[in-house]
């Protein structure tokens, strides 16, 4: 404990340096007197919805802005703007009114004459700007005019809109009669392209804003200056203002420009002390964050000098550096302490082990830090909370599953090792062979198949047992005769039971077999109809109900067709990972899944559970738990005992795997009050192992397919629109979750599981493959309390496949693909963010293009193994590795076959 402890507290210092490192301080100018000048806007909300300033919240922010500048440019003199220039007054600053123009005549005529009513009202106007970027926008671009007395709208010209905006600007100076510079704020480039807009004003007003245009931090000031210079060039004697400039403190990149705090510290300081010391006139924007500006993309709130609460952002002397890096710091170091809490209370963890968690536990409290570090430095509208808020808690689930996978690879690789499983050899006490009733039930199966189970079963190296065949609803004599004929053959040990309208499925019949179960059974065998066992699996395991309190023995399930097919070989490997890794772990904190077959109950146990129940479709894991519920211990071995057969198809598989997933969810709809403390005897390490199983199995594909379609549905806003894109914060998360799972598949099945690399590949892309039919079962439940009892096709019950069976999973990975695409080339900006998003709909379309890519692999020529024995010779004659062989004898190659099995690792 204290060992955990101190490794614990090592990583949180270790974690609390780095964020020490990594913080970083920055040089700049000192920027010690008033600014020359700064755009202020007045307005809290839009003010096309009505929102109107007061003059008392003028004069408060006019009083926390009066100390750092001696100047301010205004964009508006109507809708309350036209309050700033009497309470600027108030503090002595001078004010650069603005008129605001754009399509709307009307509107525009009332702007010019409030803008001079203004001036004629207040002396510390030193200038009016008519428009504000009216040409770069094309304000203009729509003129509506009368001829022939028809109301006609055409579009001007952009030198015909040049042409507008000097109407506008010439009848402003002629009502102030000169005594005022007027002018108009535009971009560089407009001022060069139309040298009659520079002769119409008193002075040119540049907007010089790098940001826009996607240049570096680096290259910003220079560029500035530089554009200043060929102005002047190309305007000899004209006075020139640069009458923007500023950078963005937060929001996505554009291309190489990177928003940030200390970046806009330090590109404003650079700036106004090389634009002072070369005597260039100039106008900073802006003074205050306005969150209301969500129009101007991500970083449209950000342009402020002083946040929304009037809060300076940074110093102007001094070092530069980010005030609320540390509270993140505090923050991501915290939530790692809580995180890492868990870590002291494992049982037996290694030094190795805890290591382990700790790092992954202090990278979770990192991006706890981020993330409140996002919530705290940006601004959200009511949606944007609701998405963030709805993201993160869509997050919280997947952190979880990671770091239980996170925990699950740091015991296998780093912990003690198994210590619960039931080895072979194990000793009995003298004379003890309690009496085992084996059940085996069926519904149409095949004749032979099921003559092969009760074949092995009668060859059980076992003195005591009894074996109860109960072949429920199955009305044709073909599948019925031949098995009752063969019971006889094996004598008074097999008992055939030809059960008509059972109620309740599998669970029904087993209930009929226990009313035909010898007195004296004590346990109670369960096998499915097509499972071959081993003579040795009662000898082996019987021992174990030697301890009272073991209540359930279970072996693995494992497939004896496992090589028939490449196909066949990728399932049977899925397969082994649940039952040699799963499994293994679970039994360690007594919490196996019972899996019906190669399972063996104390009838006791089962009589203190209620039997065998039809309230879900997986009565066998039901029965598990309820056992376990009353206090029963439970065993597990990996060692295969019994060996049955592959579903038929791909098909199949994913129709027993819906079953088990909707099974599995009736199961937790139906005890998850037991698991309320003092609701039932499961143990706290029981309890958390079943549930973060569930979490982990049904919750996991769940949330991968709905944070899918959430994010194709957004597809079209990030594309087209181009706000909300989803932060980093959300983006990450999802592909650093599906590192750690392809991490925990390829080391737990290295570790554990004996097979070669390629036929783990194959497994992991059937683990994969099942998201969606996991998911649809889950959504299915949830509206759903009971759906018939499928039998999973084995041993060529199938039919001739008539449609895809991978087409829902086909149509999704395309449109996630298609998505993909989609907004990666409509990034034109090279936001970051956007091309994350795009990575993200790539991984998570890899789980349904699985279930493609297998349902394909099933009816082309690659599922036969002589496929790839031919490819390999006709690869190895290319390359000259092997000798040319007639063709005649590599048509003759026969198939190869197998009845191999998955060991596993021991």
């Amino acid at each position: 404990m204290r060992s955990v402890a101190a490794v614990v507290a090592l990583v949180a210092c270790l974690h609390a340096g780095a964020w020490a490192i990594w913080q970083s301080q920055s040089s700049a100018p000192n920027v010690s007197g008033p600014l020359t000048s700064v755009s202020y806007s007045p307005f809290e909300g839009h003010p096309e919805e009505g929102n109107r300033p007061t003059t008392e919240q003028i004069r408060n922010d006019l009083k926390v802005l009066s100390p750092y500048t001696r100047a301010i440019r205004t964009y508006s003199a109507t809708g309350g703007a036209e309050l700033v220039p009497p309470v600027a007054n108030e503090f002595g600053l001078k004010v650069a009114v603005g008129a605001w123009l754009d399509g709307d005549t009307k509107r525009n005529e009332r702007e010019i004459k409030s803008v001079v009513d203004l001036y004629r009202k207040n002396r510390n106007i030193n200038a009016i700007v008519v428009g504000n970027e009216a040409i770069y926008r094309a304000d203009f671009k729509k003129k509506t005019e009368t001829v022939d007395g028809a109301t006609v709208t055409r579009d001007l010209s952009e030198k015909e809109q040049v042409g507008e905006l000097i109407r506008y600007i010439q009848q402003v100076k002629r009502e102030v009669g000169g005594n005022v510079p007027v002018t108009t704020g535009e971009i560089y480039s407009t001022w060069l392209n139309h040298p009659e807009l520079a002769s119409a004003v008193d002075f040119i007003a540049v907007h010089i804003l790098p940001y826009w245009e996607g240049f570096s931090a680096g290259e910003t000031v220079d560029l500035a200056i530089n554009n200043y210079y060929k102005l002047r060039e190309a305007f000899p004697g004209k006075r020139i203002v640069i009458a923007e400039f500023g950078w963005p403190s937060a929001g996505y990149n554009r291309r190489a420009a990177e928003p940030g705090r200390e970046i806009q510290a330090m590109l404003l300081r650079d700036f106004v002390a090389r634009a002072e010391a070369l005597g260039i006139d100039y106008n900073i924007i802006e003074a205050f964050d306005q969150p209301w500006k969500t129009f101007e993309g991500s970083v449209g709130a950000y342009w402020g000098m002083f946040d929304a609460a009037r809060q300076p952002k940074f110093a102007w002397t001094g070092p530069v550096y980010d005030p609320a890096f540390v509270t993140l710091a505090v923050v991501a170091v915290v939530a790692s302490l809580v995180v890492s809490l868990p870590i002291l209370f494992v049982t037996g963890a290694t030094l190795l082990q805890a290591l382990t968690l700790a790092v992954f536990a202090n990278i979770v409290g990192a991006w706890t830090g981020v993330v409140w570090d996002y919530w705290s430095g940006h601004y959200f509208v009511m949606g944007q909370a609701i998405a963030l808020g709805v993201g993160v808690l869509l997050m919280i689930p997947l952190v979880v599953i990671a770091l239980w996978k996170i925990d699950e690879i740091a015991q296998v690789l780093f912990g003690r090792g198994p210590q619960r499983l039931v080895r072979p050899g194990t000793k009995a006490p003298e004379g003890f062979a309690p009496k085992v009733s084996i059940h085996v039930p069926a519904y149409y199966e095949q004749p032979e198949m099921l003559k092969a189970t009760l074949d092995s079963v009668a060859r059980l190296d076992y003195p005591n047992f009894e074996c109860v065949v109960a072949i429920n609803n199955t009305t044709d004599p073909a599948y019925t005769d031949p098995i009752e004929a063969h019971c006889r053959l094996l004598g008074d040990r097999f008992k055939f039971l030809n059960l008509q309208n059972v109620k309740g499925f599998k669970a029904g019949a087993l209930r009929i077999a226990m009313q035909h179960t010898a007195p004296d059974a004590e346990i109670i065998g369960l096998i499915d109809a097509d499972y071959t066992v081993t003579p040795d699996w009662l000898k082996d395991l019987v021992p174990a109900f030697a301890d009272p309190q073991v209540g359930l023995v279970q072996a693995p399930q494992d497939h004896r067709d496992g090589e028939k097919t490449p196909l066949s070989q990728i399932m049977n490997g899925e397969y082994a990972g649940f039952f040699d890794i799963g499994m293994v772990q679970r039994n360690e904190v007594d919490a196996i899944v019972t899996h019906g077959t190669m399972c063996l109950i104390r009838r006791a146990a089962m009589d203190d559970a209620g039997g065998w129940s039809s309230d879900t479709i997986c009565e066998d894991t039901d029965l598990g738990l309820t056992i376990y519920e009353q206090g029963w211990r439970a065993l597990y071995t990996n060692r295969r005992y019994g060996h049955g057969l592959l579903p038929d198809t791909f098909e199949a598989f994913k129709k027993q795997r819906h079953r088990w997933a909707y099974g599995g969810f009736q199961i937790a709809k139906k005890h998850w009050r037991r698991f309320l403390p003092g609701m039932s005897n499961l143990t706290a390490a029981q309890r958390r192992e079943f549930l973060l199983g569930w979490v982990n199995w049904m919750g996991a594909e769940s949330l991968g397919v709905v944070v899918a379609m959430l994010n194709l549905l957004w597809v079209p806003v990030v594309a087209f629109v181009g706000i909300a894109i989803p932060d980093k914060v959300l983006t990450i998360p999802i592909l650093a979750a599906s590192i750690v799972s392809i991490l925990h598949f390829t080391t737990l099945y290295r570790s554990r599981v004996k097979i070669g690399p390629l036929q783990a590949t194959g497994a992991m892309l059937a683990a994969m493959a099942m998201q969606w039919t996991v998911a649809k079962a889950v959504g299915t439940g949830l509206i759903k309390d009971h759906l018939p009892f499928v039998v999973t096709a084995k041993g060529g019950k199938t039919k001739k496949r008539v449609s895809f069976p991978a087409f829902d999973e086909a149509v999704f990975g395309t449109l996630l693909l298609i998505g993909a695409f989609t907004v990666w080339v409509t990034n034109h900006e090279s936001v970051r963010e956007v091309n994350l998003f795009a990575i993200v709909l790539v991984v998570q379309s890899l789980p349904f293009l699985s279930a493609v890519a297998l349902a394909g692999l099933e009816g082309s020529p690659l599922n036969d193994f002589a496929t790839w024995r031919s490819l390999q010779a006709r690869t190895a004659e290319l390359l000259g590795l092997a000798p040319r062989r007639p063709a005649a004898v590599r048509r003759a190659e026969p198939a190869m076959t197998s009845d191999k099995a998955v060991e596993p690792a021991q």
